[in-house]
C-alpha cells in the first residue's frame, strides 16, 4: 500500500509536524522523535549496527521543511541537523510505528547503548 501525505503541518509552538495521509490516517510528531530516528546517515550510519543514540534534543524544533520531489520532505531543525529526508513511507513507517520506537529509543537512553 502506498500511502502520500495530504496535508503537512509544520506547528512551531507546540514543536511538533502534522502529517495526514490520504488514507485518512494522521501522525503528530514531535520534533525530537524526527531528529533522533532522522533517516540521515549521520543518525543511522552506513550500515546495520552503525546507527548513533542522538541525546539532549528535547527542545529542537523543526524551522522550515523542503520539499524533495514528489516523494519526501528534507526538515531543516533548528539545532542544524538538515541531512535527513523522510520519504512518505518513512513518514508513514514512523508514526504508524511511534509508540513501540519511542520506548525503544528511552530504553537505550536508559541503558547508553549506541547501536
Amino acid at each position: 500500500m502506498t500511502v502520500t501525505p495530504a496535508q503537512i503541518i509544520l506547528h512551531k509552538l507546540s514543536k511538533t509536524l502534522e502529517v495526514v495521509f490520504d488514507n485518512g490516517e494522521r501522525f503528530h510528531f514531535p520534533c525530537e522523535y524526527l531528529r533522533v530516528f532522522s533517516p540521515s546517515a549521520e543518525v543511522r550510519g552506513h550500515g546495520v549496527g552503525q546507527e548513533k543514540l542522538v541525546l539532549g534534543k528535547q527542545s529542537v524544533n523543526i524551522v522550515a521543511i523542503e520539499p524533495v520531489g514528489n516523494y519526501a520532505i528534507k526538515p531543516i531543525f533548528d539545532d542544524g541537523h538538515s541531512s535527513g529526508i523522510f520519504s512518505w513511507k518513512t513518514l508513514y513507517e514512523l508514526g504508524v510505528n511511534r509508540e513501540r520506537n519511542w520506548l525503544a529509543y528511552l530504553e537505550r537512553v536508559r541503558n547508553n547503548i549506541d547501536n
